[in-house]
Protein backbone atom coordinates (compact mmCIF):
# COMPACT_ATOMS: atom_id res chain seq x y z
CA UNK A 1 0.00 0.00 0.00
CA UNK A 2 1.19 3.23 -1.55
CA UNK A 3 1.48 6.47 0.82
CA UNK A 4 -0.98 8.03 -1.39
CA UNK A 5 -3.37 4.81 -0.53
CA UNK A 6 -3.09 5.39 3.00
CA UNK A 7 -3.91 9.27 2.69
CA UNK A 8 -7.35 8.44 1.13
CA UNK A 9 -8.12 5.57 3.54
CA UNK A 10 -7.24 6.72 7.03
CA UNK A 11 -6.64 11.14 6.24
CA UNK A 12 -10.45 12.19 7.42
CA UNK A 13 -10.72 8.60 9.13
CA UNK A 14 -10.90 10.81 12.71
CA UNK A 15 -14.11 12.39 11.67
CA UNK A 16 -15.65 8.91 10.29
CA UNK A 17 -14.89 9.03 6.94
CA UNK A 18 -12.30 6.39 5.57
CA UNK A 19 -11.33 2.79 7.11
CA UNK A 20 -13.58 1.93 10.06
CA UNK A 21 -10.87 -0.49 11.28
CA UNK A 22 -7.44 0.83 12.61
CA UNK A 23 -4.52 -0.86 11.23
CA UNK A 24 -3.37 -3.70 13.21
CA UNK A 25 0.14 -4.47 11.71
CA UNK A 26 2.77 -3.08 9.54
CA UNK A 27 2.86 0.23 11.63
CA UNK A 28 5.15 2.38 8.83
CA UNK A 29 5.98 6.09 9.32
CA UNK A 30 3.45 7.15 6.83
CA UNK A 31 0.49 5.71 9.01
CA UNK A 32 1.29 7.19 11.87
CA UNK A 33 1.89 10.32 10.47
CA UNK A 34 -1.56 10.12 8.29
CA UNK A 35 -3.33 9.17 11.34
CA UNK A 36 -2.05 11.77 13.81
CA UNK A 37 -2.21 14.35 11.60
CA UNK A 38 -6.18 13.27 10.94
CA UNK A 39 -6.50 13.06 14.42
CA UNK A 40 -5.41 16.94 14.76
CA UNK A 41 -8.31 18.03 12.93
CA UNK A 42 -10.30 17.37 16.41
CA UNK A 43 -7.37 19.26 18.67
CA UNK A 44 -8.22 22.10 15.99
CA UNK A 45 -12.19 21.81 16.04
CA UNK A 46 -11.89 21.83 20.01
CA UNK A 47 -8.99 24.68 19.68
CA UNK A 48 -11.05 27.14 17.42
CA UNK A 49 -14.31 26.89 18.79
CA UNK A 50 -13.50 27.18 22.15
CA UNK A 51 -11.36 30.37 21.61
CA UNK A 52 -13.99 32.05 19.01
CA UNK A 53 -16.40 31.14 21.77
CA UNK A 54 -14.60 32.54 25.00
CA UNK A 55 -13.72 35.57 23.37
CA UNK A 56 -16.93 36.81 23.58
CA UNK A 57 -17.57 35.81 27.03
CA UNK A 58 -13.90 36.88 28.12
CA UNK A 59 -14.71 40.44 27.03
CA UNK A 60 -18.23 40.05 28.70
CA UNK A 61 -16.44 39.01 32.01
CA UNK A 62 -13.73 41.76 31.95
CA UNK A 63 -16.22 44.36 31.52
CA UNK A 64 -18.46 43.17 34.59
CA UNK A 65 -15.23 42.83 36.96
CA UNK A 66 -14.09 46.32 35.73
CA UNK A 67 -17.97 47.66 36.22
CA UNK A 68 -19.49 49.40 38.91
CA UNK A 69 -22.12 46.47 39.13
CA UNK A 70 -21.29 44.83 42.69
CA UNK A 71 -23.57 41.66 41.86
CA UNK A 72 -21.84 41.48 38.44
CA UNK A 73 -18.44 41.98 39.33
CA UNK A 74 -18.60 39.33 42.01
CA UNK A 75 -19.71 36.45 40.08
CA UNK A 76 -17.59 37.64 37.53
CA UNK A 77 -14.91 36.89 39.83
CA UNK A 78 -16.20 34.07 40.97
CA UNK A 79 -16.32 32.57 37.48
CA UNK A 80 -12.81 33.79 37.24
CA UNK A 81 -11.44 32.12 40.27
CA UNK A 82 -13.04 28.71 39.69
CA UNK A 83 -12.04 27.84 36.24
CA UNK A 84 -8.27 29.82 37.09
CA UNK A 85 -8.38 28.20 40.15
CA UNK A 86 -9.11 24.27 39.45
CA UNK A 87 -6.98 22.20 37.21
CA UNK A 88 -8.13 21.80 33.99
CA UNK A 89 -8.00 18.16 34.32
CA UNK A 90 -10.60 17.80 37.17
CA UNK A 91 -13.18 20.03 35.52
CA UNK A 92 -12.97 17.52 32.50
CA UNK A 93 -13.28 14.72 34.85
CA UNK A 94 -16.59 17.09 36.97
CA UNK A 95 -18.55 18.17 34.23
CA UNK A 96 -18.26 14.67 32.53
CA UNK A 97 -20.29 13.20 35.64
CA UNK A 98 -22.13 16.13 35.94
CA UNK A 99 -23.33 15.46 31.87
CA UNK A 100 -24.08 12.26 33.07
CA UNK A 101 -26.07 12.99 35.91
CA UNK A 102 -28.43 15.34 33.72
CA UNK A 103 -28.36 12.91 31.07
CA UNK A 104 -30.62 10.70 33.25
CA UNK A 105 -32.84 13.80 33.81
CA UNK A 106 -33.23 14.98 29.93
CA UNK A 107 -32.44 13.87 26.97
CA UNK A 108 -30.93 17.64 25.64
CA UNK A 109 -28.03 16.62 27.73
CA UNK A 110 -26.97 13.52 26.09
CA UNK A 111 -25.08 14.96 23.55
CA UNK A 112 -23.07 16.79 26.30
CA UNK A 113 -22.00 13.40 27.74
CA UNK A 114 -19.75 12.92 24.10
CA UNK A 115 -16.30 14.31 23.91
CA UNK A 116 -17.53 16.33 20.78
CA UNK A 117 -19.67 19.01 23.24
CA UNK A 118 -19.21 17.87 26.43
CA UNK A 119 -15.49 19.07 26.47
CA UNK A 120 -15.77 21.48 24.10
CA UNK A 121 -17.83 23.40 26.85
CA UNK A 122 -15.01 22.82 29.39
CA UNK A 123 -12.68 23.97 27.08
CA UNK A 124 -14.64 26.42 26.12
CA UNK A 125 -15.55 28.17 30.13
CA UNK A 126 -11.62 27.36 30.64
CA UNK A 127 -9.99 29.64 28.17
CA UNK A 128 -12.96 32.36 28.62
CA UNK A 129 -12.02 32.58 32.61
CA UNK A 130 -8.14 33.34 31.43
CA UNK A 131 -8.77 35.59 28.78
CA UNK A 132 -10.81 37.61 31.42
CA UNK A 133 -8.36 38.04 33.10
CA UNK A 134 -5.80 38.94 30.54
CA UNK A 135 -8.28 41.37 29.25
CA UNK A 136 -9.31 42.99 32.49
CA UNK A 137 -5.74 43.84 32.92
CA UNK A 138 -5.54 45.41 29.84
CA UNK A 139 -9.17 47.53 30.60
CA UNK A 140 -7.33 48.81 34.03
CA UNK A 141 -3.87 49.47 31.71
CA UNK A 142 -6.00 51.65 29.65
CA UNK A 143 -4.40 55.45 30.15
CA UNK A 144 -6.76 57.75 31.47
CA UNK A 145 -5.76 60.08 28.90
CA UNK A 146 -7.76 58.21 26.32
CA UNK A 147 -11.13 58.25 28.27
CA UNK A 148 -10.33 61.45 28.91
CA UNK A 149 -10.38 62.81 25.67
CA UNK A 150 -13.56 60.15 24.35
CA UNK A 151 -15.47 62.32 27.56
CA UNK A 152 -13.95 65.42 26.11
CA UNK A 153 -15.46 65.02 23.03
CA UNK A 154 -18.26 63.74 24.31
CA UNK A 155 -18.88 60.02 23.85
CA UNK A 156 -20.99 58.03 26.49
CA UNK A 157 -21.57 54.20 27.02
CA UNK A 158 -21.27 52.07 24.29
CA UNK A 159 -19.77 54.40 21.70
CA UNK A 160 -16.79 55.21 23.85
CA UNK A 161 -16.32 51.62 24.58
CA UNK A 162 -16.32 50.48 20.71
CA UNK A 163 -14.72 53.11 19.52
CA UNK A 164 -11.78 54.01 22.17
CA UNK A 165 -12.15 51.36 25.09
CA UNK A 166 -12.61 48.02 23.49
CA UNK A 167 -9.86 48.50 20.53
CA UNK A 168 -7.27 49.97 22.96
CA UNK A 169 -8.01 47.44 25.00
CA UNK A 170 -7.49 44.28 22.54
CA UNK A 171 -4.48 46.50 21.58
CA UNK A 172 -2.58 46.44 25.33
CA UNK A 173 -3.73 42.23 25.75
CA UNK A 174 -3.33 40.66 22.01
CA UNK A 175 0.42 39.24 22.90
CA UNK A 176 -0.79 37.44 26.17
CA UNK A 177 -3.85 36.72 24.77
CA UNK A 178 -1.90 34.97 21.78
CA UNK A 179 0.21 33.13 24.31
CA UNK A 180 -3.16 31.97 25.89
CA UNK A 181 -4.71 30.87 22.70
CA UNK A 182 -1.30 28.92 22.02
CA UNK A 183 -1.90 27.19 25.19
CA UNK A 184 -5.40 26.22 24.62
CA UNK A 185 -4.87 24.17 22.03
CA UNK A 186 -2.05 22.45 23.98
CA UNK A 187 -4.54 21.76 26.30
CA UNK A 188 -7.22 20.32 23.62
CA UNK A 189 -5.21 16.93 24.22
CA UNK A 190 -6.20 16.41 27.53
CA UNK A 191 -9.62 15.61 26.17
CA UNK A 192 -8.30 11.97 25.66
CA UNK A 193 -7.09 11.68 29.42
CA UNK A 194 -10.45 13.10 30.53
CA UNK A 195 -13.81 10.66 30.89
CA UNK A 196 -15.17 11.83 27.81
CA UNK A 197 -15.59 9.00 25.51
CA UNK A 198 -13.99 8.64 21.92
CA UNK A 199 -16.74 7.42 19.82
CA UNK A 200 -15.88 4.57 17.42
CA UNK A 201 -12.21 5.39 17.98
CA UNK A 202 -12.50 8.68 16.00
CA UNK A 203 -9.95 10.29 19.11
CA UNK A 204 -7.72 13.13 18.63
CA UNK A 205 -3.87 13.49 17.54
CA UNK A 206 -3.26 12.03 21.08
CA UNK A 207 -5.68 9.02 20.73
CA UNK A 208 -3.57 7.79 17.76
CA UNK A 209 -0.13 8.73 19.05
CA UNK A 210 -0.84 6.80 22.22
CA UNK A 211 -2.48 3.68 20.04
CA UNK A 212 0.81 3.46 17.73
CA UNK A 213 3.10 3.49 20.90
CA UNK A 214 0.82 0.45 22.64
CA UNK A 215 1.05 -1.66 19.66
CA UNK A 216 4.97 -0.88 18.04
CA UNK A 217 6.32 -0.23 22.10
CA UNK A 218 8.27 2.41 20.48
CA UNK A 219 7.00 5.76 21.99
CA UNK A 220 9.65 7.62 19.79
CA UNK A 221 8.40 7.84 16.50
CA UNK A 222 4.71 8.96 17.03
CA UNK A 223 4.69 10.90 19.85
CA UNK A 224 8.12 13.01 17.79
CA UNK A 225 4.96 13.05 15.32
CA UNK A 226 2.62 14.09 17.45
CA UNK A 227 5.07 17.29 18.65
CA UNK A 228 5.75 17.82 15.06
CA UNK A 229 1.87 19.12 13.95
CA UNK A 230 1.69 21.10 17.22
CA UNK A 231 4.72 22.78 16.88
CA UNK A 232 3.21 23.57 13.14
CA UNK A 233 -0.30 24.60 14.74
CA UNK A 234 1.60 26.81 16.83
CA UNK A 235 3.21 28.36 14.59
CA UNK A 236 0.06 28.75 12.26
CA UNK A 237 -1.48 30.29 15.35
CA UNK A 238 1.13 32.77 15.65
CA UNK A 239 1.04 34.26 12.36
CA UNK A 240 -2.30 34.58 12.40
CA UNK A 241 -2.15 36.36 15.68
CA UNK A 242 0.42 38.36 14.58
CA UNK A 243 -1.17 39.44 12.02
CA UNK A 244 -3.96 40.78 13.56
CA UNK A 245 -1.38 42.35 16.17
CA UNK A 246 -0.05 44.58 13.48
CA UNK A 247 -3.65 45.23 12.29
CA UNK A 248 -4.67 46.89 15.65
CA UNK A 249 -0.76 48.71 16.16
CA UNK A 250 -1.11 49.50 12.70
CA UNK A 251 -1.62 53.12 14.24
CA UNK A 252 1.23 53.19 16.44
CA UNK A 253 4.49 54.48 16.00
CA UNK A 254 7.37 51.52 14.90
CA UNK A 255 9.02 51.71 18.30
CA UNK A 256 5.64 51.73 20.00
CA UNK A 257 4.59 48.38 18.92
CA UNK A 258 3.91 45.61 20.96
CA UNK A 259 5.76 42.73 19.82
CA UNK A 260 4.13 38.84 19.79
CA UNK A 261 6.50 36.46 22.30
CA UNK A 262 5.71 33.63 23.05
CA UNK A 263 5.83 32.68 27.15
CA UNK A 264 5.54 29.22 28.53
CA UNK A 265 3.51 28.45 31.03
CA UNK A 266 5.22 25.02 33.51
CA UNK A 267 1.52 24.74 34.95
CA UNK A 268 -1.89 25.48 33.49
Amino acid sequence: MSCWDIIQDYGLRSIGIGERLLPRDDFTVCKQVVLIGSGMLWNIYFGAIALVLGFFLAVATAVAKAGDNVILRKLANTFILFFRGSPLFIQFFFAYFAFLALKGVSPFFSPFSSAWLGALVVLFLNTAAYSAEIFYGALRSIPKGDIEAADAYGMRGWTRFRRITFPTMLRLAWPAYTNEAIFLFHATTLVFFSGFPAMRQNGDALYYANYFADKTFNPFVPYPILAGFFVLLTLTVIGIFGLVNRRLNKHMPQESRQKIRLRFNLIR
